[in-house]
């Protein structure tokens, strides 16, 4: 599974406004809404606000992927979000998350699900690549190094 099948170059924020864990999934559901037909906003960030209830998608280490399946989908779909400033997402690290990797599925897609899952698990093991996206002037230079990496696992 590539990334950038599942994200959309517009679908990108190179850095986020919000500062709590509500307005950076409403913010990253905003960027799926204006880029996917059919996707109804509520009903997503409601989603993955009781997915966030059942505990914190925040993975340590200054990552989060918040996911959660919802109606109207037909493929999972992605958006990614930075924060320069750090966000408090409830990481079992304590750690403020910068690197925001939103996953919505649909309701019976559960494979396709844990893949796209795994795959930015992996991704995000790798610390320059991290880095990377940390340093990443704008939202295209952000899909480029996604897109080079995508390459890398060909």
């Amino acid at each position: 599974m590539l990334i950038t099948s599942l994200l959309d170059n517009k679908a990108i924020k190179a850095e986020l406004v919000s500062r709590s864990k509500p307005g950076v999934i409403e913010e990253l559901v905003g960027c799926l809404v204006s880029q996917r037909q059919g996707l109804v906003r509520e009903e997503i960030v409601n989603a993955l606000l009781e997915r966030e209830k059942l505990g914190s998608t925040a993975i340590g280490k200054g990552v989060a992927i918040p996911h959660a399946k919802a109606k109207g989908i037909e493929n999972v779909v992605a958006a990614f979000g930075r924060s320069s400033q750090g966000i408090d997402f409830g990481a079992e690290d304590g750690k403020p998350v910068h690197l925001f990797f939103l996953l919505v599925a649909p309701l019976d897609k559960a494979g396709d699900h844990l893949k796209a899952l795994a795959k930015i698990a992996q991704l995000v093991k790798d610390e320059s690549f991290k880095k990377s996206l940390l340093a990443a002037k704008n939202h295209g230079a952000i899909f480029k190094l996604m897109k080079d990496k995508d390459e890398e696992a060909r």
